[in-house]
């Protein structure tokens, strides 16, 4: 990555392609598992899709099965599609390398008849080529390597994050339970704390060895933490959408690491054309049971990106206090555009005085935060999309 070329590939390539309004010669629906893969292929028209059968699911046997299907159709390109899982991007890759293109489908809007009781490999397979067909399945959006790489990262230092929270936590239930207590007011996991654990005393040497494997534990655990926060200030340094970063960081609540988890799960938000539609993905707008003259909105839908939608919303917490331009702030905003300081400070003003007007109101907090969070969306949305445009126009001199 550190070639100029590597360096531009996620701004100038886009991870996924509009095919949506292409037509083929032949579709192809995929059934993959980790072992096999089970396709069925359906013709333009309206004919049933034809089963193809059942491979195994390596890249020798996947290439052999594209080339024969393409020397089929005089090597025209053909459209493929498989559910989003477990196996990630690979086949996708693959078949995008050969030359075809490729759908990876989300798997909750894939239609389903009331019905229909009986559900097989070589059903499933059928379904997918014949909707793919029909234009009825919804593509989800590919990261491209640069971006997967970072998101993988972004995500191990979350597991690690939950497993020193655990840590703590069964350390915290393990003394408690013996009758050990912190003062209450006192900062927790402080050296003093640490070492006021340390020097605890049990009745039995077991219980010894078990407090100090629990506290090795914790230590384990944030030294992995502190090591992929390392890594991850690394890997920012060499990153093409590394100027988005530093924009996002000119918001309150968003620092270097929350604009890195965001972006590396939202990539390119230029694909969004209006915030509206970034907060409906996030899964942040109210769901809605509209009947004749009865309408009620609900809870929000929580549907789309929890990692991002819960980083966010962490986020809005910190527009509980009066708009002010910190020190703090000023500091993580250095390398940020004038552009993205204009708009955060007009974010500072908005939602701070969003917040106070709900409690006021009387509002819940928890429901006011989360509006807080969708309105954030906004700013970010306009942040980003205004430095990648940047970052596209640069790179196209």
């Amino acid at each position: 990555m550190n070639n100029s070329n590597n360096k531009t590939s996620e701004v100038n390539n886009p991870s996924f392609k509009d095919i949506q309004n292409r037509s083929y010669p032949a579709y192809i629906g995929m059934d993959t598992h980790k072992e096999t893969i089970v396709s069925s292929i359906a013709n333009p028209g309206r004919g049933k899709p034809k089963y193809l059968g059942e491979m195994a699911n390596n890249p020798k046997k996947i290439k052999k099965f594209v080339e024969n299907i393409s020397m089929k159709y005089q090597g025209e390109a053909l459209l493929f599609c498989y559910e989003a899982g477990p196996c990630g991007y690979q086949l996708y890759h693959q078949i995008n390398s050969l030359g075809h293109d490729c759908m990876v489908v989300a798997p909750s809007l894939i239609p389903v008849k009331s019905g229909d009781r009986i559900k097989t490999d070589k059903r499933d397979s059928q379904k997918l080529a014949r909707y793919l067909r029909d234009g009825s399945l919804t593509s989800v959006w590919i990261p491209g390597t640069e971006q997967e790489a970072i998101r993988d990262l972004t995500r191990i230092r979350g597991d690690f994050k939950n497993n020193e929270t655990k840590a703590k936590q069964q350390l915290n239930s393990f003394i408690l339970r013996h009758g050990h207590s912190w003062p209450v007011g006192k900062k927790r996991w402080s050296k003093g704390f640490m070492s006021w654990l340390e020097n605890l005393k049990f009745k039995h040497p077991w219980q010894q060895i078990v407090l100090q494997e629990y506290i090795n534990a914790v230590s384990d655990a944030s030294n992995k933490l502190n090591e992929t926060h390392k890594y991850l200030l690394q890997a920012k340094v060499n990153w093409s959408l590394s100027p988005i970063i530093d924009s996002l960081s000119a918001l309150r609540g968003i620092d270097t690491l929350a604009a890195m988890i965001i972006i590396s799960e939202l990539g390119d938000l230029t694909r969004f054309t209006h915030p509206s539609q970034l907060m409906s993905y996030l899964g942040l707008v109210p769901s809605e049971h509209t009947s004749s003259t009865r309408r009620r909105l609900g809870a929000i839908t929580k549907a789309g990106n929890n990692v991002a939608r819960r980083m966010l919303v962490e986020s809005a917490w910190s527009y509980r206090y009066p708009a002010r331009q910190t020190a703090h702030i000023k500091r993580k905003a250095k390398n940020a555009s004038d552009y993205a300081k204009e708009v955060s400070w007009k974010a500072q003003k908005r939602l701070c005085a969003r917040y106070q007007t709900f409690t006021k109101a009387g509002k819940d907090t928890r429901t006011t935060i989360v509006a807080i969070a969708r309105e954030l969306v906004g700013y970010v949305w306009d942040i980003a999309a205004h430095e990648m445009n940047k970052l596209k126009n640069q790179n196209a001199k």
